[in-house]
Order: structure tokens, then C-alpha cells, then sequence
């Protein structure tokens, strides 16, 4: 019995028990694939798209209305996940050092199109089977996506031709995966690297970027502070440096703004080595608390879970009301000092000073539930999505192309989501999620996306490899995939780029997780996540774009 007779014999046609069989089957022998460990290397989530390659060779299929359903409703859990993770770190870094990595990115991106240009105009491969190529080699599958969407639109399209892009981009993701990781190798070894160095010079160069907060205890010695309050003391709003607790006549109290300083007293500050010693003029020198004089008062860190906080500044909260004084913000994996101006968000951990009953009483108040946190937001979820939908189908019309260029499908949600992020809240709606629930939306979107890729295109598999056009789709792929990155690396070290950060980038320009998971393995750093995160969203809308833009010049 031929796997299509089993087919047959296992689902009637057309059946939606039939869809979600061959959906599961794939997705399950797609993921099981994508956990093989070859030479180092694993697949993952992209094991999918060749089990759909495999399974559509033997016409296991969906119908083509509902394979384009599920192909961009995954495709926007994907992508809209994304941008919900990347988002909020995403502007922090383009302001403080992001626009020259994304300046090198955009260059990768421009060059690999060049190149996909002139494979399409000198090697004789037609722009449908070229711009595969473009997102196969990059191992950006929104690219895909667009790409398809593109060629949609095109008079005279037919179901054979949409399936091109598909096939050429299963051919050129394995090397896109093992080319970045070679260019990262060739590059250390030819410059004789040291990641260990490399991660030393990061953290001594980028130590002002996330000045670690420290205490310390000051000694009131200047007679203009004697009869001040704490509110009072000069400069303390201005450097975001707070006053946690004061010490008089051997006792503790939590410093609130009101409190009064007394000549000989103990302050203890809450900020940066940096700032602290600043406050030594002002204040006094440093000196040792007693270690009995704060019995009654404790620090404890509590948790922003209750909606109508977010979006509040510490001053705002007024923690002084509750008799404590919030010290210290942690968000993520940072931590600073909680000045006045600071806004709260959701998942936000706050550092309190203060007698055990309020702050108990203080932590009620802002939720301090871990529960909420792993309560998904469903409303803000699809009004987010719904917005990104609409922004992806306006249509933007360029002088001399046939059609108009879309965010689509992949841009739309992903610049939506970015903005949400950053934005935190608006009215009674955060867009946040948590974690895990984002995590498992964003592999079941792409999971969904390869999966219905790779049985739409499997049929034409075999053909494409006997008709020769797979070797050349090879050769193109690793064209493509190679000299972008390897000229930009060159440059990059010529002009002294710490190799990490290099790494970060390379990775970020290819909006490929694994090959970061490989730069992150070299040495323990943040370089690499940060040069990552910082390019990431801007690569995406480019590729996004890049990919329409071949499809519409192309067919002129």
C-alpha cells in the first residue's frame, strides 16, 4: 500500500479530522527531526518544514483554502510573539548604541539582495525561485511569507508558481544555519580570538551602560543638613539616588520624606558606586551601621500584578503613605535605583524598606501575585493582532512597481507588537505576556507556518532535484548566505568591533536563534543578546520588505 492509498484509507477527503491528522504528523515528525544533532547543530522548529516537504511529496495535503488560513494565522503568532518579547529592550538599546549595529545589519540585508538580483538577471533563475533563496539562506521564514503574499498578487499567478519559493528556500536554510556558524569560526580563527578576552573588554567598556547598585552608609557631618529632611537633601532627586533608611541614636527608621536628619546620623543610599561617592561631599564619609539598630525594619521584594499600577511612577505609588520607601527596581534581568520618575510595569519587582506589617500591607496593594503573572492576556492578545492584521493589509504604492507593497501579514503584527510593548499599557489593556505562554504561542505559530508551507510546495521536491535547478539553488543559497556576512564581518573587525557583539549581529541579521544560541556558548556575555536584540525588529521589517520588493521589480 503507497502512502497515498494510506491516506485515503485513513481520512475521508476533505475531512477536518483528515487536516488535523496530517497537521499533527507533521508537526510531531517535523520536531522530532529538528532534535537530531548533526555535527553540533540541530534543526528545531525548522525540522517541520522538511517533514512537510516529505509528507506533501507523498500527497499528504490540505485543501488550499484552509492551508492558507492556517499559514498566516501561524505565521502572526509568530511574528506577533516576537515583537512582544524584543520590544521594550529593543528601543533601550537602539538609543544607547543600536544605530551603528543596525547601520552594518541593514548593509547584510541590502547586500543579500543585491546578490539575489543578480542570480535572478546572470545565472537564469527565475525571481520566484530566487527570492526562496533570499529567505532560505537568511533562514527568515516572515520573508517567506511576504514573499508568497507578493507573488499573489501578480497577474496571472499560478498554484505552481507560488510553490517555488517554498522549494528553494528548503534547499538554501540548511547552509543559511551552518553558513553563519562557519563565517563566526573562520573569524575567530583567522583573528586569532579570544572569546574570554573579547567578554572581559565588553564588560569594561560597557560598565557606564548598567552601573551595578550598591549601599552604603553615610555619616550626616555637614552642618547645613542638621534639621533637613531626607526630601530636602540636595541632589538626591536629581541622581535617582534614594535614602532607605536613617539611623539615630542607635536606632533604625525607614527613611520617608519627611524624616529629619541630625548631626552624626547614619543614612544609608540606595544607587550606583558613582553617584554614592558623590553624595560623600555632601553628606559625610562612610561609615559602619550597627548591626542591631534595625531589628524592626526588613527589605523585601514584592511583586506589580495589579493592572491599575502599571504605568504609575514611584512617586506616584506614594510608598511613603504605607510608612516604607521602595529602594530598588528589578525588571527582567536589571536592576536600578527606584528615582521618582521611574514608571512601573507590569512583572515589575520592587525593592521595599520597612516594618513587616506594611509591607505586607504595601504588597496587597500592588498585587504581589505570581499567579497573575501566568494568567495570559487574551484581550489585549487579539485587539493586538487585529490591529496588526489591518496595519499589514494597507497597501503602499510605489512609482513603477505592478502592485502595491503590504506590511502583510508578518510586518503588520510585528510592528504593532513592538510599539504595544514599548507602550507597556494603554486604558485597561497590557501588553504583556508571560514567558512561557509566549514561547509556546510563538513555536506553535511557526511550527503551523512550516508545517503548511512545506506540504503545499512537497509535491514539486523531487522534480526540482532531478531537473538539476536544486544544485543550483545550492550554490545560489550559499552565495548569498556567505558573502554578506563575511565581507560585513571583515569590515566590522577592521574597525575594531568587539568580536561578541560581532557574533550578536551576524546572528541578529539572520533573525537566526540557533546560531545566537552557538555565539552565546563561546563566551559568558551579554554582548551577544544585546547586539541581537538591538537588530533584530529592524532586520525583520527590511527582509519583510526586501522580499516584496524582488517579487514586484522582478516582474516588471
Amino acid at each position: 500500500m503507497d502512502t497515498a492509498t494510506l491516506y485515503s484509507f485513513l481520512m475521508p477527503a476533505e475531512s477536518s479530522a483528515q487536516a488535523l491528522l496530517v497537521l499533527s504528523l507533521v508537526i510531531g515528525a517535523g520536531l522530532a527531526l529538528g532534535s537530531v544533532r548533526l555535527f553540533g547543530l540541530q534543526l528545531g522548529v525548522a525540522g517541520v518544514l522538511f517533514a512537510g516537504l516529505l509528507f506533501g511529496h507523498w500527497q499528504w495535503a490540505l485543501s488550499p483554502a484552509l492551508n492558507d488560513v492556517l499559514r498566516e494565522f501561524g505565521l502572526i503568532l509568530f511574528v506577533y510573539t516576537i515583537g512582544l518579547q524584543v520590544g521594550p529592550r529593543f528601543f533601550d538599546s537602539l538609543r544607547r548604541f543600536g544605530l551603528h549595529l543596525n547601520l552594518y545589519a541593514a548593509a547584510i540585508v541590502a547586500l543579500g539582495a543585491a546578490l539575489t538580483v543578480a542570480l535572478s538577471r546572470f545565472a537564469g533563475i527565475p525571481m520566484a525561485e530566487a527570492v526562496g533563496l533570499f529567505t532560505g539562506a537568511t533562514t527568515n521564514t516572515p520573508s517567506l511569507a511576504a514573499a508568497q503574499q507578493a507573488l499573489q498578487q501578480l497577474p496571472g499567478a499560478t498554484p505552481e508558481l507560488l510553490k517555488l519559493p517554498g522549494l528553494s528556500y528548503a534547499v538554501a536554510y540548511p547552509f543559511g544555519l551552518l553558513g553563519l556558524i562557519l563565517t563566526m569560526v573562520l573569524t575567530r580563527r583567522w583573528g586569532r580570538i579570544d572569546p574570554a578576552q573579547e567578554a572581559a573588554a565588553y564588560a569594561a567598556a560597557h560598565a557606564h551602560h548598567a552601573p551595578q547598585v550598591v549601599v552604603q552608609d553615610l555619616r550626616v557631618e555637614n552642618p547645613k543638613l542638621d534639621g533637613v529632611t531626607v526630601d530636602e537633601i540636595p541632589s538626591l532627586r536629581a541622581c535617582s539616588v534614594v535614602v532607605s533608611r536613617v539611623f539615630h541614636a542607635g536606632h533604625a527608621e525607614v527613611a520617608l520624606p519627611d524624616s529629619v536628619l541630625h548631626l552624626g546620623d547614619l543614612v544609608r543610599l540606595v544607587g550606583t558606586a558613582a553617584q554614592l561617592e558623590g553624595f560623600q561631599r555632601i553628606i559625610g564619609a562612610p561609615a559602619l551601621a550597627p548591626a542591631e539598630a534595625g531589628e524592626r525594619i526588613t527589605t523585601r521584594q514584592v511583586l506589580v500584578s495589579r493592572r491599575r499600577m502599571v504605568g504609575r511612577t514611584i512617586e506616584e505609588l506614594e510608598a511613603f503613605l504605607y510608612g516604607i520607601t521602595i529602594t530598588r527596581i528589578s525588571r527582567g534581568d536589571v536592576e536600578f535605583p527606584a528615582s521618582a520618575e521611574v514608571e512601573i510595569r507590569f512583572a515589575d519587582r520592587l525593592t521595599v524598606v520597612g516594618e513587616q506589617a506594611a509591607i505586607d500591607f504595601f504588597a496587597r496593594e500592588v498585587g504581589n501575585s505570581e499567579a497573575a503573572l501566568q494568567q495570559p492576556q487574551l484581550i489585549p492578545l487579539f485587539v493586538g493582532v487585529a490591529l496588526g492584521i489591518w496595519l499589514g493589509a494597507l497597501p503602499w504604492q510605489w512609482p513603477g512597481l505592478p502592485a502595491p507593497v503590504r506590511l502583510g501579514m508578518a510586518g503588520g503584527p510585528l510592528l504593532v507588537s513592538l510599539i504595544l510593548s514599548r507602550l507597556g499599557k494603554l486604558g485597561p489593556l497590557i501588553w504583556s505576556m508571560p514567558p512561557a505562554a509566549n514561547l509556546m504561542l510563538r513555536e506553535i505559530g511557526l511550527a503551523l507556518f512550516l508545517a503548511c508551507v512545506g506540504l503545499r510546495a512537497g509535491d514539486r521536491l523531487v522534480a526540482s532535484f532531478l531537473s538539476g535547478d536544486g544544485l543550483r539553488w545550492l550554490l545560489g543559497g550559499m552565495l548569498i548566505t556567505l558573502v554578506p556576512l563575511a565581507l560585513t564581518a571583515a569590515i566590522a573587525r577592521a574597525r575594531g568591533m568587539n568580536y561578541l557583539t560581532l557574533c550578536g549581529l551576524l546572528a541578529g541579521s539572520t533573525t537566526n536563534p540557533p546560531a545566537l544560541a552557538f555565539a552565546n556558548q563561546q563566551a559568558s556575555s551579554n554582548a551577544q543578546v544585546v547586539a541581537y536584540a538591538a537588530v533584530y525588529p529592524l532586520v525583520m521589517l527590511l527582509r519583510i520588505l526586501a522580499a516584496q520588493l524582488l517579487v514586484l521589480f522582478g516582474s516588471r
